[in-house]
């Protein structure tokens, strides 16, 4: 039994050495073998060299260039160079328990899914309070709605899973990531493979340690300027991995643009927009109270009910900015005709003739 393991990364110095470390003492069932892609979408820091370092340790370890440099190129790239009856995708910004890849494998072989995956267990991404500031928000239900996989999840089917354990012949029936998307390549896959009667299995045994953004300003402008937009991408280029999780914020945007400007003209619009801001600032504040329980930080109780605003309302400016550029035809994602080269008319689905 193989597997091939996928690790796309750019500029992760700061965080590449911990990674590899985890998945080099990762427990190999008897019989399995392994072969490591690094995957470098050009770094202008050490990464590569790091990489090289580890390479040049242990054979099993490739370490290949990724032209295209967004994740969805190399993992494509690195799934066109493996062998691997099972595809296991890492990511660089987060560490692995020993047992990580024991038991995607037992889950995949018990369960028979095409997919499997665990949970996010989320840190600072660094030592000053920002960084414990953003665990709070992306560890709250108020903060990352439905996503299962970020809160305290059931075993079962899921519409998604962090990175994932796959079986390769989903990549032979499906195609390949979509090369499109600079983000949210995954969600799309995962959906893609339930839009195709396949099965996603989240077992929350499977951990995996993950890194935020270091402080506020670099998670807000993360999700004005990536995460937002290609939500609304992803809505166009793939209508089966529509979310509401996606979306909601983008009307919270406009609502809340609107409201401000609008009551000032009636009370019909101020008392129902003041009502309506009351009850989101309530609920930011149970949230702050709750956090700052869970995380002994009494900062939390003021500081995460205005983070939640602006975590929100940046992710849905980001998104209202996504519709925009998809309606003028200047999305990046409307450069290509193509997921990835030979596609033909391959829209991020099947086409049957």
């Amino acid at each position: 039994m193989t597997v091939d393991i996928i690790i796309p990364v750019l500029n992760e110095e700061e965080y590449l050495r911990n990674c590899m470390k985890s998945v080099l003492e990762f427990e190999r069932p008897a019989g399995l073998s392994w072969r490591i892609f690094i995957m470098d979408g050009d770094s202008q820091d050490r990464t590569r060299e790091i990489a090289l370092e580890f390479a040049s340790r242990y054979p099993e370890i490739r370490v290949l260039s990724n032209p295209g440099r967004i994740q969805s190129c190399g993992l494509n790239l690195a799934i066109r160079s493996g062998r691997g009856e099972f595809v296991l995708r890492l990511d660089a910004h987060a560490t692995y328990p020993k047992n990580y890849l024991e038991l995607c494998l037992e889950t995949s072989v018990r369960t028979q899914a095409d997919n499997v995956g665990g949970v996010f267990v989320t840190h600072p991404g660094g030592t000053g309070y920002g960084a414990q500031l953003v665990q709070a928000l992306t560890t709250h239900r108020f903060g990352v709605g439905n996503a299962g996989y970020r809160l305290n999840p059931k075993e079962g089917l899921a519409d998604t899973v962090p990175y994932g354990f796959f079986k390769r012949d989903v990549f032979v029936r499906l195609g390949f990531f979509d090369e499109r998307l600079a983000r949210g390549q995954d969600y799309e896959f995962n959906r893609r493979i339930r839009a195709s009667g396949g099965t996603i299995w989240l077992n929350p045994a499977i951990q995996v340690h993950y890194y935020n953004r270091p402080t506020l300003a670099a998670f807000l402008k993360k999700q004005l300027c990536k995460e937002g937009p290609y939500n609304a991408y992803l809505w166009y280029l793939a209508p089966y991995a529509v979310s509401i999780r996606h979306g909601i914020t983008g009307a919270f945007a406009v609502g809340v643009c609107l409201g401000t400007v609008l009551s000032n003209f009636t009370p019909l619009i101020l008392f129902p927009f003041m009502i309506i801001l009351g009850c989101y600032g309530l609920m930011g504040l149970i949230a702050g109270v709750q956090q700052a329980l869970r995380f002994r930080e009494w900062r939390h109780v003021f500081a995460v009910p205005v983070a939640l605003f602006l975590f929100h309302f940046c992710h849905g400016l980001g998104f209202l900015a996504g519709l925009v550029r998809l309606l003028l035809g200047t999305a990046p994602i409307q450069e290509k005709k193509e997921p990835w080269p030979g596609a033909d008319r391959f829209r991020a689905w099947p086409i049957h003739t």
